[in-house]
This record gives C-alpha cells, structure tokens and sequence, in this order.
C-alpha cells in the first residue's frame, strides 16, 4: 500500500553495519524478528551479553554493538548462513501473497484492508504505549494477523510517556513516574504528507485546531499507526494529548478519544487507506464509526442511510463488564467539547448525540459503549462467558427481547503462540510435532500429541525456564539496589530469598479490586503454614500495577507488598515492580502454577493464564472469563461458585483447601527421578488445551466469520438496536 510522502527515516542508528548484513537494519525495523526465533536467535549469536542488556530491543543493541564484532560476524560462514535463513524467512513473512488468508479470500483479495482501532497496543516492551490486557490483545491480534496475511491496519495513539513507571515506596504505597522514552531506540517511523509536512490531518476540539500526524510500526505484514499531536502547529494543552495512556479526568479522556477516532478516520484518508472493514476494539474507538456518519452526511446522504452504511462495514469488540470500564461523558462536558464537531452535522447535530445515551440511565450522558453497539452491525464479547454476560448488560437496547435473543456475538480470545511460548519449549515440541508446526497450530488434533511429549524432557525444559525466571528475579533486584533502593528491606520483598527448589505461584493481573489479589491472604496464619512447610514449602511471585486513579486498587496492592516484608512468611512472597512485556514472559514461563482469581462474572477473558497454559504452567482459577469453557478437569483447578453470604470468604476457604489437599501434594509428589509425574500429566493438558486459545485461531475466526463477509458485502443491517 503506498503512502503519499512516504515515511521518514529514523536517525542512523548503526552506521557500522557492514554491507554483508545490512539487511540487519532492516529486520530490526519490523517487528516480525520478535516472533521468528531465527531472528532472535541471530542477535544473540553477535553479542549474548547485549542482548540480554537491551532487553531484546534490536534496533538499540545494532546502536550499541562494537563494530569490530559486527566485521568479525561478517566473515563468519556459519553466520552469514544463518543471516541468509532469517532474511529469507523476512521475505517469506512480510510477503502478502500465498497466505492463509489469500488462500480463504480468493485472488484478487476482496475491498481494502481491516482498519483496527484500539487505545493501546502492546507489540514490545521498547514501544510502552499500553497498560495491559487490552493493550496485549490488540498486539496478539495484529501478529495474529499477520501470521495469516489478513491485511489489517492497526490505529491508536502514540503515548511518549507511556503508561506510567511504577515505583513503590517501602511502606508499599505506588507512585506513578512519568519518563518519556527514546523514539530512536524504537521501529517507530514518522509518517509525512504528501508536502512534507508532519501534520496530516486537524480536527475541532474545545474550540481550538488540533493537528494529527503518525508513526508507523511494521508488524509482519499488519502496519500499526499511532497518532502524534506533539509538534508546534499545536497549543500546549493539545501537545499533552499523545503524552499519556489513560489519563486522570474525563476531559483529557474525551479530547484523546476525540483524536483516535475521529482524527485516525481522517489520517487514514489522508494515506489513501480505504478500508473494507473497520474494528473498534473497546469503546474507546467508537468516534471513528461517528466520522463516519458525518463523512456521508457531507456527501448529502441521509441520516438513516448514513448509520446504515456505517453499520455494514463496522465490528465492535467489547471487553469488559466493569463499569469503570465504560465511557461515559456527561452532556455539559461532551457538548463542550465536541461542539465545534457536531457543528458539522448539520440539522442532524442531536442525532448524533442521541446515538450515545443509554436507555434507562443517564440519559443525557454520551456512552461511548452503547453508541458503539448502535453503530456496528456485529458486536462480540470475548469469551463465551462474558458473551453471555454482554447480552444480559446490553438487552436494554433491544426492548422486549430475551438476552439469548440479543444479537451479540462472542470470539474468545487468544494468545499469539510465538510472542509468549518460550524458546526452549518450542524447540522441544519441533522434534516432537514437526519442524512446521506452528504453521498448523490451529488444527486442534495436531495438540492431542502434545500428551505423549516425553516426562523427563518436558520437566526439564520447565526446570530450566523457572531457573531462568529467578535468575531474572535476583538480577532485577540487584540492578534496583544499585540504583534506586536505599533499604535493604526493599531486597526481601524483590524475591531475593526465592528458591529454584520451591513450589513457585503466579500472580500478575492489573490490581484491579474484582482481581482479588489479596484473596490468598483473608487466612494469614493458613497462608503461613501453607508456605513455610519445610517439606512442601511454597512461594507467591506477585506482579501488576493499579490505576493511577484506583485508591482501592492501590491500597490492595500496598496489602500485598506488606506481606512481602512479614518475618512470618520466610521471604517466601515477592512483588516484582514495574511489571511490563518483558517481565510478562519470564513469568508466564516460569512458574509453576497460574493463580487467577476474579470475581465472577467480572472477568471477560484472563488472557494471562492462556499464556501460562502454551508453557506447561496450569491455572487455579475461578470458573469466570475463558477458564468457565477451558477447563476440563485435568489441566488446572477451578473455583466453584458458591452460594454464600460472603463470597470472597467462600472462594479463599476453597482456594486453601485446594492448595492444601491437592495442588501442592501432587506438585511434591515424584519419583526416583525427582519427577512430579502426575503433575506432569497436568502440564501436559494445560499445553494441549491452550491450543484452542492461540491467536491464530482467534483472528482466523475473526477473518472467516466477519471480515471477509464484510469486505464482500455480505453483512446484512437488519437487526439494529432500537432502545
């Protein structure tokens, strides 16, 4: 797809690269060299020690690496070798023909591309523009993508200041540090008009002009535009909105929403981007449906027409059932605003207002959710659960209907398999599946095999990755030591007195209230004898921020910490700080079990513990989010609803029992060969049951179901919402 004015270079960032490998340069650039393990494996060969200092970030280790290394691996034959396969490889996986989807769609490919609007990606840990687990589906979505050649176009906002760095205190109270990270030690690229210049469209918000420009980051095949309003053209206050993912105030929010949407619309315009298909993910999206509109209203359509047409083209994926989670804009706030904006609409300005309000509440409020819903002719949760539970919240938009007849769809999520499965298990299932199994990975058949992998082997494979996850865990600690923390009782609380010997569970959600971090600690003195048992000892590794704006989310996570320095517990629970990609993937891979605690019904998915689950790591968890249709039995522990007065005190007398009874006595239980081999066989289900979780198969699902029908016309508008 060609872009008028094309994409401005980043600074030389390796000048030294000889022309024998130049094309390392260019596979830095893509972040297609995130999920090839050839790559990965490539810039380990050159510099092991700084690649593990860069945190996997190829375009600063290329910035880094000493010249004389990069000449000497130029006259390495085993290396160039290897260069030549990955570079290949490259070509093979940015090329947009001969490809599942090609395959599905037929040639000539039908329409445009799908133009995927989301608030926050998470593609890599060196691009911090995301908070977390929407964040991380809409990157599994675009590798997923990829991997398939859906041709997709991903929109957000590029945040220079990310999310926010988490420090926390000693007394376990988080303090939010913003820092702007390095544009040049990312594949960020910025995007310049036709004339050169680096606004590429404007839109009316509170009265002023704000200009939008983009970055583009290649993901395989898929491309990912985040949207900049930091240059001079723009008033200070405009400047800020592209510093900060979720801001504090309902303003900033509104006016950051104002430019995904509506300014994403007009960028892609602008690139001469027509898209077939466009995917709000969440409803922070939802005025790029409402551009929409207005662009047909311009064109002299009528208002019926214009919704219509907008509808047949648009997908709303919603992801939660939290209120918090849903915007919603008070009259006074939204019209001042977006007044300028509706101005545009013409006699219709009402109209467009009244595509938000909510039918029995806050009716002068504009809910960016049920707009959203009205403007989309497919909606879907994510999870088969949380479907469920969205037909229940949003029936009232179908007056007189029962919830089973709302037409609101589910697509459970998934993982993309080669972000999040380590290395070394990938390679022990390529002598076991097949060297090209991961091209196949979503035949469910193709994982039944997973049960006869070889116990030792698979063991051994876990052993070594939860080594490494503790070797991770010490060197943190002791890079924060010399850095930042002044007492030494920030040490403990690290996990320095972690042991690779020890039954090691995992906690690393958002700390959020429902999550229910705290949980395992309503029974301290159970919680203590559960840990400090000298035969079965166990350890808690905890991990996750809270919004800057979530006292409660706050004041657990300061509870959690507190146990951390608690002489009682022997050093035996951790909390990581400043939890992110990187640490994510040491954590999925290696611990022992994946606790995930919710209260139902307020999980919609729990992504994380599909990730676990592709490592071998089983899940104890409530039957709430995927875990209510992934769990068989065999492949973790479940929570079961209990009718009680209290339930959290239900739900922590049950998690004890299972700790206590049956999670970690079989984990304890082994052989002559220090093999758990029942806990093994769990093991071994989680992996085969993650197979139907990878994101794969949930784009797959995605592309066959709904984009290619839309992209041939084929989607029909004739159950609208009328509430």
């Amino acid at each position: 797809m060609s872009i008028p004015g094309g994409v401005t270079p980043q600074p030389n960032r390796a000048p030294q690269i000889p022309d024998r490998l130049t094309g390392l340069s260019t596979l830095a650039g893509n972040l297609f060299w995130s999920w090839y393990r050839a790559a990965r494996i490539l810039f380990r060969v050159i510099d092991e020690p700084l690649w593990r200092a860069t945190r996997h970030n190829p375009i600063e280790f290329l910035a880094r690496v000493d010249p004389t290394r990069l000449d000497a691996c130029a006259r390495d034959p085993e290396i160039l070798e290897m260069y030549e396969r990955v570079m290949a490889a490259y070509r093979r996986g940015t090329d947009a023909s001969n490809t599942w989807f090609a395959e599905l769609a037929g040639v000539p490919l039908p329409g445009g591309p799908v133009a995927y609007f989301c608030a926050e990606f998470a593609l890599h840990n060196s691009v911090p523009t995301y908070s977390g687990g929407l964040g991380v589906l809409a990157g599994d979505h675009c590798k997923g993508a990829s991997d398939l050649g859906v041709p997709l176009v991903g929109v957000g906002l590029l945040y220079t200041r990310g999310y926010f760095d988490q420090r926390i205190r000693l007394d376990g109270w988080q303090e939010d540090v913003s820092e702007t990270f390095d544009l040049s030690r990312t594949p960020l690229a910025r995007v310049l008009g036709p004339d050169g210049a680096v606004a590429l469209a404007s839109l009316p918000i509170s009265g002023r002009t704000v200009h939008v420009g983009a970055y583009r980051m290649l993901v395989g095949r898929a491309q990912v535009y985040l949207l900049d309003t930091d240059f001079d053209a723009n008033h200070p206050d405009d400047r800020e909105l592209s510093h900060k993912l979720y801001p504090g105030g309902a303003e900033l929010r509104l006016r950051q929403e104002a430019v995904l949407g509506i300014g994403g619309v007009r960028v892609l315009r602008a690139l001469g981007i027509a898209p077939a298909v466009w995917h709000a993910n969440e409803g922070h999206a939802t005025f790029m449906m409402l551009e929409r509109v207005r662009e047909h209203l311009v064109e002299g359509v009528s208002w019926n027409e214009a919704v219509g047409r907008v509808r047949t083209s648009s997908l709303f994926t919603t992801h939660t059932p939290v209120a918090a989670g849903h915007d919603i804009f008070p009259p006074e706030l939204f019209a001042g605003v977006m007044s300028e904006y509706l101005e545009s609409f013409g006699e219709e300005r009402d109209g467009a207002g009244r595509l938000g309000r909510h039918p029995q509440h806050d009716h002068h409020a504009f809910h960016m959710t049920a707009a959203a819903i009205r403007l989309s002719a497919r909606v879907t949760g994510v999870s088969k659960a949380h479907g469920d539970v969205t037909r229940n919240m949003w029936r009232c938009l179908w007056p007189g209907r029962e919830a089973a007849d709302v037409p609101i769809v589910h697509i459970t999520n998934g993982v993309h398999l080669g972000t999040w499965m380590s290395h070394r298990l990938r390679v022990l299932l390529d002598s076991h599946l097949g060297p090209d199994w991961e091209e196949r990975a979503e035949i469910y058949e193709l994982w039944d095999r997973v049960l006869s992998l070889d116990d030792e082997e698979l063991w051994a494979v876990h052993v070594r990755m939860k080594d490494l996850l503790l070797r991770y865990i010490h060197e943190e600690a002791r890079v924060r030591w010399r850095d930042r923390w002044e007492e030494s009782a920030h040490l403990v609380g690290a996990g320095t007195l972690l042991d690779a010997g020890t039954m090691t569970i995992g906690f690393a959600r958002r700390f959020a209230q429902y999550k229910r971090a705290n949980l395992i600690f309503r029974d301290p003195e159970r919680l203590r004898t559960l840990l400090i048992n000298p035969r079965r000892p166990v350890q808690l590794v905890f991990a996750g921020k809270a919004h800057p704006a979530d006292e409660g989310g706050k004041q657990i996570l300061q509870q959690v910490y507190s146990f951390t320095r608690d002489r009682r517990f022997e050093g035996r629970i951790a909390f990581l700080e400043d939890y992110e990609l990187h640490m994510a993937h040491r954590l999925v891979q290696g611990v022992d079990l994946w606790l995930n605690i919710p209260r139902p019904p307020m999980e919609a998915s729990g992504t994380s513990g599909m990730k676990a689950a592709l490592n071998g790591i089983p899940q104890l968890s409530t039957r709430d989010g995927w875990w209510a249709e992934g769990y068989t039995g065999l492949n973790g522990w479940v929570i079961e609803p209990a009718d009680e007065a209290d339930p959290d005190e239900a739900d922590a007398a049950q998690l004890y029992d299972l700790l206590e009874h049956e999670v970690v006595p079989l984990y304890y239980e082994r052989d002559v060969r220090n093999v758990p081999r029942e806990w093994v066989v769990r093991m071994k289900h989680a992996m085969r049951d993650a197979g139907r979780f990878t994101a794969r198969r949930m784009v797959a699902e995605y592309a066959g179901d709904l984009y290619l029908p839309a992209m041939r016309g084929a989607w029909s508008d004739d159950d609208p919402p009328t509430g």
